[in-house]
C-alpha cells in the first residue's frame, strides 16, 4: 500500500492523497505532449513548445485544412525553439523524428484539468548524474503537486509505477530498494496551453481508461520493448539510471517523413586509420588523442529547413573556416561519388508507369501525383512526377523525395529505404574524432563465468562542431568521457567487438546532439547502438546479467549496415 503522511485531509485515497481530487472529466483542460526516451520514460516538452505542438494539431484536425501540397502531417519543432530544430513530428503515427540522426520517439497527449500543476505552469524535476535537471512525466508531476499543496511532508510514487519515495521537507527522492537519494525542485514555468477538445482528463494518478493503460509504466509492457536492449519495467526497478546511459534504436516505430529540406553539395569521407588503438584521424589527417578545443572531423553540409539563432561573429568566422577547409579537402580527395542526383539514380530505377493507388512514404503523396516536394527541391534531371524502385528491396517512391531524404541526411553516398530499412552502399554518421581502446582481463562478467571480460575504452573531448553537425563552427561538450564498456571474452563477444570496431571507424556509435538525460543540447551522445557501461548491478539496465545483449547489439549493428560482411572485406 503506497502512503503519503502529513497534515492534509484524513480522508485519502489509495495514494494517500485526498479522495476528492479530480479525475476524468470533460472540464476545461490543458493538452501536455511528451516523447519517450529510451528507458521508457515520458518526458514532457516544455509549455511554450506544447502550445505550438497543440495549435498545429488542432489545425491538422479540421476536415479540409491543408498546409502547401498536402494535409497539415508533420510538426517541425524549431519553429517553437530553436534548439529543436532537428526534430518533427509525425502526426498520423503519433512519433518524433530526429532528421540528422534518424533517431524515432514515441509521443503522447494527455489532457490535464486547468487547476492542476500542468495548467499552472508547474513542474517537479530530478536531478541527474550530470547535474541537471529531469523534468518527471507529467501524470507524476500533477501527484506530486497534489501531496504538496495538501502540506504532505512525503508521498510514494508506487501507485505510477516507480519505485521511489519523495520528502518534500528535505527535498529528495528515494529509492526505496537501494535507498540512493536524489534532489528534487519545483520550478514554474509556461502553463500548458487550454484546449478545445474534450476528452479524459487526467489527475496525476494512472487510471483504467485505455489510453493511461497503454500509456504508463504500471500497464501492460508495450510495443517501445520489442527492439529495447533493457529490461522490462516493473514497480521495482529504477527508471532513473546512471549517467552513464545509452541510446536505444525504435527501430519498431514506423517512418516518418522529413521536413521538406532544400538540396546542398555533397561530401566524401575520409577512410580511416584502423590499429589497435581504433582513433579517427585528425583534422590534418593524423590519428591519435586530442586535447583541448579542436576541429571535428568531416565535410558534408546539412541544411535543414529551420530558423536558428544568428551566429556570433566569432561562430560565423568558424563556420567560414570550416567551408574552406571542406572545399580543401573535397578537392583533395578521391573517393565514390556522392552527388545526390548520382546516388539517387545509382540505387533506383526508374519506373515508366506508377501504382495508382500506391502512396509514397515519404511525402505521403499518390505516387501516380507529383512529389509532395516539388515546392521544395529544384532539379533538372529528377522531376516531381518521376516515380524509382529500390533495386534491392524493390519498394518504390517519387524519386525526387528520395533526394530530398538524402540531401537533407548525411550525405555519404549511401540510402536507407524508408520502409524496410534495407542499406544501400556504406552507411557513415557524423561521430567527432576520437579513439577506441581495447583491453582484456580475467574477471567475468555475471551470465559469463566461462570467460574472461572485454574492456573498450572511448575517449572523445569537446571541439567545434564540423559542418556535418547541427551547428557548424558552435563549441560542443563531451560528458562522461572517457567511457568504459564491457564484453564477455567469449566467441560472440568477440564478434561484436570486431563489428563495433567496424562502427567505430564509420563514426557511428557516437554523434553531437541533445542529451536525452540533462537535456543539454550540443554535446557527444550514444548514436543506436547499445553498450553495456557496467559489469554488474543490472538494475538500470546498463550492466549484466543480460542474457539477450549480445543478439540483440548484433541485431542493432545490422540496422545501421554493419554486418558480418564487412569483416570479410
Amino acid at each position: 500500500m503506497a502512503t503519503a503522511q502529513g497534515t492534509g485531509s484524513s480522508s485519502a485515497g489509495p495514494s494517500g492523497l485526498p479522495s476528492s481530487a479530480p479525475g476524468h472529466g470533460n472540464s476545461p483542460a490543458v493538452a501536455v505532449w511528451e516523447w519517450q526516451d529510451e528507458f521508457g520514460r515520458w518526458r514532457p516538452y516544455r509549455g511554450n513548445v506544447c502550445s505550438y505542438i497543440e495549435q498545429v494539431f488542432q489545425a491538422s484536425q479540421q476536415k479540409g485544412r491543408r498546409l502547401g501540397p498536402g494535409p497539415i502531417n508533420s510538426i517541425p519543432l524549431g519553429h517553437a525553439d530553436a534548439v529543436l530544430a532537428p526534430y518533427v513530428i509525425d502526426i498520423p503515427s503519433l512519433t518524433q523524428f530526429r532528421q540528422d540522426t534518424g533517431t524515432m520517439r514515441a509521443v503522447r497527449r494527455h489532457l490535464f484539468p486547468q487547476d492542476s500543476a500542468a495548467g499552472q505552469g508547474i513542474v517537479w524535476e530530478w536531478q541527474n548524474d550530470e547535474g541537471g535537471w529531469s523534468p518527471y512525466e507529467m501524470n507524476v508531476c500533477v501527484f506530486l503537486e497534489q501531496a504538496h499543496a495538501t502540506n504532505h511532508q512525503r508521498v510514494d510514487l508506487g501507485p505510477l509505477g516507480y519505485n521511489y519515495e519523495v520528502d518534500f521537507v528535505a527535498q529528495v527522492q528515494t529509492n526505496k530498494t537501494t535507498k540512493f537519494r536524489r534532489s528534487v525542485q519545483r520550478r514554474l514555468d509556461v502553463p500548458y496551453p487550454v484546449t478545445a477538445t474534450s476528452g479524459p482528463v487526467h489527475a496525476g494518478m494512472v487510471c483504467s481508461c485505455q489510453q493511461c493503460w497503454f500509456n504508463s509504466g504500471t500497464g501492460p509492457i508495450t510495443t517501445r520493448y520489442r527492439h529495447s536492449m533493457i529490461n522490462f519495467p516493473n514497480s521495482s526497478t529504477a527508471h532513473q539510471v546512471s549517467g552513464r546511459t545509452t541510446s536505444v534504436s525504435s527501430s519498431g516505430l514506423g517512418f516518418v517523413p522529413y521536413n521538406k529540406p532544400t538540396l546542398s553539395g555533397a561530401r566524401s569521407t575520409p577512410r580511416l586509420n584502423a590499429q589497435s588503438i581504433w582513433a579517427l584521424p585528425q583534422a590534418g589527417g593524423a590519428g591519435g588523442p586530442s586535447t583541448g578545443l579542436s576541429a571535428s572531423n568531416g565535410v558534408s553540409t546539412p541544411n535543414l529547413p529551420v530558423k536558428m539563432p544568428k551566429p556570433s561573429k566569432v561562430n560565423q568566422a568558424l563556420a567560414g573556416w570550416w567551408k574552406s577547409l571542406a572545399a580543401s579537402v573535397m578537392g583533395l580527395m578521391t573517393a565514390t561519388p556522392t552527388e545526390p542526383e548520382a546516388v539517387v539514380r545509382r540505387y533506383l530505377e526508374e519506373l515508366k508507369g506508377a501504382p495508382a493507388d500506391e502512396d509514397c512514404m515519404i511525402c505521403m503523396e499518390k505516387l501516380a501525383s507529383p512529389s509532395g516536394y516539388g515546392d521544395a527541391c529544384e532539379c533538372s534531371t529528377i522531376k516531381p512526377e518521376m516515380v524509382g524502385r529500390l533495386t534491392n528491396c524493390q519498394h518504390s517512391f517519387h524519386m525526387l523525395c528520395v533526394l530530398a531524404m538524402y540531401s537533407n541526411g548525411n550525405k555519404d553516398g549511401s540510402l536507407q529505404c524508408p520502409s524496410c530499412k534495407t542499406i544501400y552502399g556504406e552507411k557513415t554518421g557524423t561521430q567527432p574524432k576520437g579513439k577506441m581502446e581495447v583491453s582484456t582481463f580475467p574477471q567475468s562478467l555475471p551470465g559469463h563465468k566461462d570467460c574472461g571480460t572485454i574492456q573498450i575504452v572511448y575517449h572523445i573531448s569537446r571541439g567545434i562542431q564540423g559542418p556535418e553537425h547541427p551547428n557548424p563552427g558552435m563549441p560542443y561538450t563531451a560528458r562522461g568521457f572517457p567511457r568504459y564498456c564491457y564484453l564477455p571474452d567469449n566467441e560472440k563477444g568477440r564478434k561484436v567487438l570486431e563489428l563495433l570496431k567496424v562502427a567505430w571507424k564509420r563514426r557511428l556509435i557516437f554523434t553531437v546532439g541533445t542529451s536525452s538525460t540533462t537535456g543539454e543540447s550540443n554535446t557527444v551522445v550514444w548514436n543506436e547502438i547499445h553498450h553495456k557501461t557496467e559489469m554488474d548491478t543490472n538494475l538500470s539496465g546498463h550492466g549484466y546479467p543480460d542474457p539477450n545483449y549480445l543478439d540483440n547489439v548484433l541485431a542493432e549493428l545490422a540496422a545501421q549496415g554493419v554486418t558480418e560482411d564487412c569483416l570479410r572485406q
